[in-house]
């Protein structure tokens, strides 16, 4: 079974940057919304938002490589949305929400069940801040909140940050978020922003 890692953060924090230490030949790039790599990079990527595609490629890049980050995945359930809110009202709004959250789970599920074992996927999503203060991924609000709770699916959960100027992740929750990580698998609850130090520690805890 894939180990698969959700990253969040809000825009600027450092979850794209964190790639820059990984060898451009050690991981694959999916891209969903094609927005330039934050440093200098001819790293290739697909870019799109169908979940098909997605899952195609997943395929595809896990004979190739042990890593692979699917950055922006937030997209894939805002691009429904846009495409399909529109046109619908009272019950077909419903179904809208109910598809969305389906996609997002089953690409989750996907990732876990088809893919072979020892490898690492990363889910980069930005976050959300609720009126109590709560942080979490950013969906499209409670409606779909309350059909799939993303952070749930995951075991690991790290929150990208910017902190006295310094890019890192959190790997433990404050009380106020959703942030997690077995014990013992990082260092510290704050550690650098550097996703080979990351891929690391994950391959180092289950003895890869």
């Amino acid at each position: 079974m894939a180990k698969i890692i959700l990253i969040y953060g809000a825009s600027g924090s450092g979850k794209s940057r964190s790639l820059k230490n990984l060898d451009a030949s050690q991981y694959a790039l999916i891209n969903v919304m094609g927005k330039e790599l934050p440093f200098k990079s001819t790293k290739p990527y697909k870019v799109t938002t169908d979940y098909s595609v997605v899952k195609q490629s997943l395929l595809d890049y896990a004979q190739k490589t042990d890593t692979i980050v699917i950055d922006d995945a937030g997209y894939l359930i805002t691009d429904q949305f846009m495409a399909g809110h529109a046109a619908g009202k009272g019950n077909a709004i419903f179904e809208l929400y109910n598809s969305m959250a389906d996609n997002f789970y089953r690409m989750i599920r996907f990732i876990k069940t088809e893919l072979p074992p020892e490898k690492i996927v990363y889910i980069f999503m930005l976050e959300d801040i609720d009126e109590f203060g709560f942080i979490k991924p950013k969906t499209i609000g409670k409606m779909l909140d309350d059909k799939v709770n993303i952070p749930g699916l995951f075991t690991i959960v790290l929150r990208a940050m910017k902190k006295d100027n310094k890019y890192i992740f959190r790997t433990q929750g404050t009380g106020f978020d959703v942030t997690k990580s077995p014990e013992e698998m990082f260092s510290a609850e704050e550690i650098d922003n550097d996703l080979k130090l990351v891929n690391d520690a994950i391959k180092g805890y289950y003895k890869w």
